[in-house]
């Protein structure tokens, strides 16, 4: 595997996104890249606009925040000026071949002299903007946290953070994510799955077995999608049918889930591939009814308590069923399990998974592990190395066949 300068892995940190949840990428993408120890990796910034366009350089960052009207976060700050020399227009349009024999190069698409990663000049025509040896998704939904990156990454021969392209699309739809728990006798609150089509075409009878076989209230949201977007909380039959309607904006696909009354708001990270562990739960108290995006990203008044004040066998078994939800879904690397549970009974319900999430270092992951004794630079080091360890684990499976290399085989044709 190639390294960058002075044996340093190139990293390629990719973020933004076609998604409702490009803003939040820009943020956690940031405080990735100011946090990758230099003296380790060289980073490789890669950017992709709201349309689609993948833009490599030292820029990307401030041409995608630019656009996209955010406020400097003090990660984005750091990063302008730890580059003295940072110039505006320093992002290119490029494109990631599916060909693992071009080791990771990204390619620009427009001709003309441009600077490689290695210093050089290159002439006109497709050239080689840089090239990565890892690469580190912080892409939040659709077209990111959904298998379609990860498949591009598995044709590049490429070896990146986070769950594979099985993992990635169970842990994006809701529906399909809930379909697995419930078959792993996993404890999950009652839920329907309803398509936009059906939704459109016939309102009362999409809303009709919502009202006859779930108890009011139920949260309805965008089975594809994060960062609590698309969510309404339905308190009356009356306020169903906009409800849908706010979701399939977002998605062709909507999940309506009966609300766990009374409960808490638990969390748990979870870490590794084959062989994973869970960090100490963590409790979120929103400022608002549910922790909607507001909560998350815009309001300063909800609050996280780390570790959670939880019995020490409820912990233990929040801790256990995060582990066998992402073995279940066949996740690795990371991910952010969340759970509700009962004020009352302390009865534990399984809400969600997400393969990527939030990583700003006042994120929860990041915050969960660093109250179980690691680092958020240490964490980062540690995903990294489930990625190349990943990626090593597939290379041993073989790709060719033939009858008579297996035991007491033969070809009977």
């Amino acid at each position: 595997m190639g390294e960058g300068k002075r044996g340093r892995l190139r990293v390629g940190v990719v973020f933004g996104g076609r998604s409702g949840e490009h803003e939040v990428s820009l943020l956690s993408a940031a405080s990735v890249m100011a946090a990758l120890d230099p003296a380790q990796y060289e980073v490789v910034p890669i950017g992709i606009t709201k349309e689609g366009s993948w833009l490599a350089g030292p820029a990307a960052l401030e041409r995608l925040r630019a656009a996209a009207m955010l406020p400097a976060s003090g990660a984005m700050k750091a990063l302008a000026a730890a580059n003295p020399r940072f110039d505006p227009a320093d992002a290119h349009e490029v494109g990631l071949l599916p060909d693992p024999s071009r080791r990771g190069q990204l390619e620009r698409l427009t001709p003309g002299a441009v600077r490689e990663a290695g210093g050089g000049e290159a002439g006109g025509g497709t050239v080689t903007l840089a090239t990565v040896d890892v690469v580190f998704p912080v892409l939040h939904g659709p077209f990111g946290e959904d298998g379609t990156i990860q498949g591009l990454l598995e044709l590049a021969g490429l070896p990146y953070v986070g769950a594979g392209v099985l993992g990635s699309a169970l842990g994006m739809d809701k529906i399909a994510m809930k379909d697995v728990f419930r078959a792993r006798g996993l404890p999950v609150v009652r839920y329907i799955g309803l398509t936009r089509a059906a939704i459109e075409a016939d309102p009362p009878a999409a809303e009709r077995p919502v009202l006859d076989q779930l108890r009011l209230p139920v949260f309805v949201k965008p089975a594809n999608l994060g960062s609590s977007v698309g969510i309404t909380k339905v308190r009356a039959p009356d306020e169903l049918g906009k409800a849908l309607r706010i979701a399939a904006r977002y998605d062709r696909r909507v999940i309506v889930e009966e609300g766990a009354p009374n409960a808490r708001e638990i969390e748990c990270s979870v870490l590794g591939n084959d062989f994973p562990e869970a960090s100490v739960p963590g409790e979120v108290i929103p400022s608002r009814e549910f922790y909607d995006y507001c909560a998350k990203y815009i309001d300063d008044d909800s609050s996280l308590v780390i570790p959670a004040e939880l019995p020490a066998e409820v912990a233990q078994e929040v801790r256990r069923i995060a582990v066998a939800a992402f073995l279940a879904l066949d996740c690795a690397g990371m991910a952010r399990v969340d759970f509700f549970v009962g004020r009352d009974d302390n009865r534990i319900t399984l809400n969600e998974l997400n393969t990527i999430p939030g990583f700003t270092t006042i994120s929860m992951y990041p915050k969960l592990w660093q109250a179980s004794g690691i680092s958020y630079e240490e964490l980062l080091k540690r995903l990294i190395a489930l990625a190349i360890e990943r990626h090593r684990d597939r290379q041993r499976s073989k790709t060719t066949y033939s009858p008579f290399e297996e035991p007491g085989g033969r070809y009977d044709g």
